[in-house]
């Protein structure tokens, strides 16, 4: 990971769930990111819900991307 590169995670299935039960939303609903795409954590596949934790001035932005 590069230092300028935001943390990406690979969120466990049960928090993806309890996330999706709390934006009620299903997971085709959430923005997209590619399996190719090199900030992706290793071990991620189709389907996963990937957590992009940006820091902007004092506080972090979370992000939540659906792997296609």
């Amino acid at each position: 990971m590069h230092i300028l590169q935001s943390k990406h995670s690979k969120l466990p299935e049960k928090k993806a769930e309890e996330l999706l039960l709390k934006l009620n939303i299903s997971k085709s609903q959430l923005p997209k990111i590619l399996s190719t795409d090199p900030a992706l954590p290793e071990g991620c596949n189709v389907g996963d819900v990937i957590q992009i934790e940006r820091k902007e001035d004092d506080k972090i932005n979370t992000y939540w991307r659906v792997v296609i």
